[in-house]
């Protein structure tokens, strides 16, 4: 029987990921330091739904004590404020997904470092994988950088300061790798201590870190007039138009809510091994669409950092052992059965 829910799960998360990855690069390419405002945009959304849905306009307690949700959500707000600005320094977008599908190798070090964790040699190959992968992307995009500022003053076609900032941008991708690894270490202690609540985490780690953006206010305000000073687009259907960064803030505003959700229907649908290959898939394809679609450069070397990115993911997590076994376990438990007979 085909599970009706999982199957449209993964179809959303495929629509609502990809095209939320698509709007997130129109919106880069015509202000790149717009990621402070489409991270408040995303939170006060989802803290919005949560708040409605979720906490019944406040009427449903939590189960999990703010004070444990307070540390959760620093690094969260820190971790999505990383990677949102990063854009800002002159990071295309190929190179900050490859950047972040390397998730595993600060996983990995957080587990060996906070949790004395010990691995198989193959998780240990497939970190090693990712880690050359993401390097020789890192190396190669580093030759090559060009400024995405959009406001430009004496200075900033220097190539001395376009690499500088580039720089600073890779540190931050590289902060928000290790600060979700440990905010992922965490969710887990709080999972084992008052059981899986994830569309209620979801919704605190969402609302609490609104106020923190009072730190960021003079960037979001700047950005937010930019935004309204952007040529106007006729909306289809509708009949006026908008600014056309509000067109685009407001798809990825929305694609992320679906992005989300779905994921999390999936999670509650599907076993591991199916969220896994559907989250990879995804990435990859979102890697194809941007270097199709947008004509960002990506040579050989790309590529090959690439490959190694996603087949050390796919060993990390041991998709092609499960899908095999799953594939051949019945047969062989026939033939057994017919040997015990």
């Amino acid at each position: 029987m085909v599970n009706t829910k999982a199957a449209l799960a993964i179809v959303m998360v495929f629509v609502g990921c990809c095209s939320n990855v698509v709007f997130l690069e129109l919106l880069v390419k015509i202000d790149p330091g717009s990621g402070n405002l489409i991270t408040f945009l995303q939170f006060l959304l989802i803290a919005v739904e949560g708040f409605l849905f979720t906490s019944k306009c406040g009427t449903v307690r939590p189960r999990i004590g703010l004070k444990d949700y307070t540390i959760l959500v620093v690094m969260f707000f820190v971790a999505s404020v990383c990677n949102n600005y990063a854009f800002d320094f002159n990071i295309p977008m190929p190179l900050h997904m490859i950047f972040r599908a390397g998730s595993l190798i600060a996983n990995m070090v957080m587990g060996i470092l906070i949790l004395k964790k010990r691995y198989d040699f193959s998780k240990y190959l497939s970190v090693g994988m990712i880690t050359a992968g993401i390097v020789m992307c890192t190396i190669v995009s580093g030759s090559r950088v060009e400024s995405t500022q959009v406001r430009k003053g004496d200075g900033d076609d220097d190539p001395v300061t376009v690499f500088f900032w580039w720089t600073l941008g890779i540190a931050l991708l590289t902060l928000a790798l290790f600060v979700s690894a440990r905010m992922g270490l965490y969710q887990e202690v709080l999972y084992k201590r008052y059981g899986k609540h994830p569309k209620e985490a979801l919704f605190y780690t969402h609302l609490l870190p609104l106020p923190f953006f009072a730190l960021l206010a003079g960037n979001i305000w700047e950005h937010l007039q930019l935004a309204n000073a952007s040529p106007l687009q006729p909306v289809p259907l509708l009949g006026f138009s908008l600014p056309i960064t509000w067109i685009y803030l407001i798809g990825n505003v929305l694609t992320q809510y679906v992005c989300i959700s779905s994921v999390y229907v999936l999670t509650t649908e599907c076993s591991s091994l199916t969220v896994t290959l559907v989250v990879t898939l995804r990435k990859f394809v979102s890697l194809l669409f941007s270097i199709v679609y947008f004509r960002n450069p990506f040579t050989l070397h790309h590529w090959i950092g690439t490959l190694l990115v996603f087949l050390g993911t796919i060993i990390f997590t041991e998709v092609a052992g499960k899908v095999w076994v799953a594939l051949t376990g019945p047969a062989k438990d026939s033939k057994a059965a017919k040997k015990a007979n």
